[in-house]
């Protein structure tokens, strides 16, 4: 079975062709800075015999429709000419496809399952869009675009929101009027789901115990963050809320934030609603506390004396411990705390001050692994550690494509 998973963001769009019977990508890539005068696009060509190869390219693509054009022309193309190697299937062509299945962000509390696209579904996730205006409507675009070029391959529409469908009301409730809460559903939905998803099942495997037996907290830790609480195999808490604005602070959004500062700002400054959720998704974070939202270079001005930046590290790891300590209270304890995702995986850092802090929990932190390539060090706490602390690298795409082949197998 072949599943092409897209990722259609506001100016990027990544795709990852997958053989299910394996699970292993066939051809994946990006294209970044859609829109702009030159936009970057990244491919990548494997097969079975081990055999790689990359190609990168600097052109204008105006927008998302030339730049899927653009992939369906590599992948129509390297499946004919490339992938066909002695050791590998013979394919000639895009009708391998099974199915085409697409991230998208917000599933409101109708999509609580992987979805087969029809014109039904298209209309249930254009009305979601003001939950999630910058990523629903990128989502749309890359299924309605795809569906016009292959309209005959089955669409499958993988929601972030799905994981957190079993969260109790007690934690996904807001405290406003139960009538609003009926009509418009304001309340906490989470994100980064399928992430959250694949790691646990991960950390299960590699502690060779049922995944329904276990307390963890997932640690999904990019530009975007967020924190899950899973037990019993459910996630019963998560860090994010109604939009991907909330909770832990992040490379551009605020995280928490007391609603009051909203009301402030549009009367002390005088700024309009619009301007003020651009500043707390685009400008704020560790963005706004010290003046870039990568954390290498955080890390780098940190370390040459930048108290801006070393109150952003210390800010940033604090939120992180807060969530920590009120899911370890909510899950009765703690046996496994997972970290992924770009600086989850790769800062080691980050991963020591939270630790360090959380000793109080019997967490106990092994330094020299800790500072081990994560993919070497998939056990990074010491051996009299109450908590096993993970590092796993991500796979949202793989995860989408798995839970496609699972909607499939339900027509």
């Amino acid at each position: 079975m072949h599943i092409l998973v897209i990722n259609s963001g506001s100016s990027s769009i990544k795709f990852c062709l997958y053989d299910m019977n394996r699970e292993t990508a066939i051809l994946s890539g990006k294209l970044e800075s859609i829109g702009e005068a030159i936009s970057s696009g990244y491919y990548r060509v494997n097969t079975t015999d081990g055999y790689e190869r990359e190609y990168t390219e600097n052109k204008p693509i105006v927008d998302h429709e030339k730049g899927l054009k653009d992939i369906f022309s590599f992948l129509q193309k390297k499946l004919t000419i490339e992938a066909n190697t002695p050791s590998s299937p013979a394919v000639n062509s895009i009708s391998i496809l099974d199915a085409v299945s697409h991230r998208v962000v917000h599933g409101g509390e109708k999509y609580r399952d992987p979805t087969i696209i029809d014109d039904n579904v298209i209309d249930g996730i254009r009305a979601l869009i003001p939950l999630a205006p910058l990523h629903n409507a990128a989502n749309l675009l890359g299924i309605e675009i795809t569906r016009k070029h292959y309209p005959q391959v089955p669409q499958v529409a993988v929601f972030d929101t799905a994981f957190f469908r079993d969260l109790p009301a007690r934690a996904y409730r807001y405290a406003i009027p139960d009538d609003i809460y009926q009509q418009q559903q304001p309340r906490r939905y989470g994100f980064h789901g399928t992430s959250h998803h694949y790691v646990a099942h991960l950390a299960a495997d590699y502690l060779q115990q049922p995944f329904a037996s276990l307390r963890m907290i997932t640690l999904h830790l990019g530009n975007g963050a967020s924190a899950a609480a899973i037990q019993d195999g459910i996630c019963i808490d998560t860090s994010m809320g109604m939009t991907p604005m909330d909770g832990l602070i992040m490379g551009t959004r605020c995280g928490d934030l007391d609603p009051s500062v909203l009301f402030y700002l549009a009367r002390k400054l005088n700024l309009s609603l619009d301007e003020i959720e651009t500043l707390l998704n685009e400008d704020s974070g560790m963005k706004g506390l010290c003046g870039t939202q990568d954390m290498r270079e955080v890390h780098q001005l940190a370390s040459d004396g930048d108290s801006r930046a070393q109150l952003a590290i210390d800010m940033y790891c604090y939120r992180v411990c807060q969530y920590i300590g009120s899911y370890y209270t909510t899950l009765g304890g703690l046996d496994a705390l997972v970290f992924t995702a770009g600086i989850g995986e790769n800062d080691a850092l980050i991963r020591e001050s939270i630790c360090t802090q959380l000793a109080v929990l019997g967490v106990s932190l092994n330094h020299d692994k800790n500072n081990t390539d994560a993919l070497q060090a998939v056990n990074i706490s010491d051996h009299d550690s109450k908590v096993k602390v993970l590092v796993f690298a991500t796979n949202e795409e793989l995860e989408i494509a798995r839970q496609t082949v699972l909607a499939l197998t339900k027509i």
